[in-house]
């Protein structure tokens, strides 16, 4: 049985994360196929956004047992080589030319919620739960804490990730974690509807946007605005644009 599994509906990719007797919990194998999953998305230019979800009760809980136990017994070279490969599954969700949306049912756990928190969107149940617990058995959140300090602010971040409580959907929501929440019973149509919007606006647009949002995370002021200027440069140069303005000026 794959451990991820992918369909397809209208311009929305799904790709499901397929170990529910494990609670989706992620290992070498899961990463991998994630990663293939979003290149092989990536490369569709049919596609207008990506939905990531967990089969069974559970987002994703985390690093598995036989996971924790390799980290256990590993060198520190050896540790630096499987840490790196969620980072790039991290990296690479920014990469991807399509915004990418976490679907958040049951837990989104240590590296599950990394996971969520890496996506550019999370939709949630009303019951789903989150949390950084990896203090707790004397593990760091150190990939996901890059990403989480660009979503929130510096005492907030180091509250959620030196404490390891677990929270709500609703109180993700109230941080900014979260974009928007659905009834439980009817998320999967939600999730597909929410992505959907982006099969009615401008794919290369959006496509810039991202890209541009990220690109300037680390850019003081000046070269930020310069780098605005050039996307939007770029942007007027696109079929979309001038179509776009094409249908303006006919109104």
């Amino acid at each position: 049985m794959p451990v991820a599994l992918s369909t397809t509906e209208g311009a929305v990719r799904v790709i499901e994360l397929n170990r529910p007797d494990k609670r989706n919990a992620l290992n070498d194998e899961l990463i991998a196929a994630l990663k293939s999953e979003l290149r092989e998305a990536d490369a569709d230019e049919s596609l207008r956004a990506v939905v990531i979800r967990g089969a069974g009760n559970d987002f994703c809980s985390g690093a598995d047992l036989a996971a924790i136990q390799k980290i256990a017994n590993a060198t520190y070279e050896e540790n630096v080589e499987d840490a790196r490969t969620l980072a790039e599954l991290f990296e690479q969700i920014r990469k991807v030319r399509v915004p990418v949306i976490a679907a958040v049912h049951g837990r989104a756990l240590a590296g599950g919620c990394g996971l969520a928190t890496a996506c550019d969107l999370v939709i949630a149940t009303r019951s789903a739960r989150f949390g950084y617990p990896e203090v707790k058995i004397g593990f760091v959140p150190a990939m996901v804490a890059a990403i989480l300090r660009r979503n929130l602010g510096e005492k907030k971040s180091f509250e959620l990730l030196t404490q390891g409580f677990e929270f709500s959907a609703e109180e993700a929501l109230q941080l900014g974690l979260v974009n928007a929440i659905f009834d439980d019973k009817a998320f999967d149509t939600a999730a597909i509807r929410y992505a959907g919007v982006y099969a009615n606006v401008s794919g290369s647009a959006v496509a810039m946007t991202k890209r541009l949002l990220y690109d300037i995370d680390a850019l003081p002021l000046a070269e930020a605005v310069q780098l605005g200027v050039e996307t939007n440069a770029r942007a007027r140069q696109t079929s979309d644009c001038k179509k776009g303005i094409a249908r303006f000026l006919e109104k």
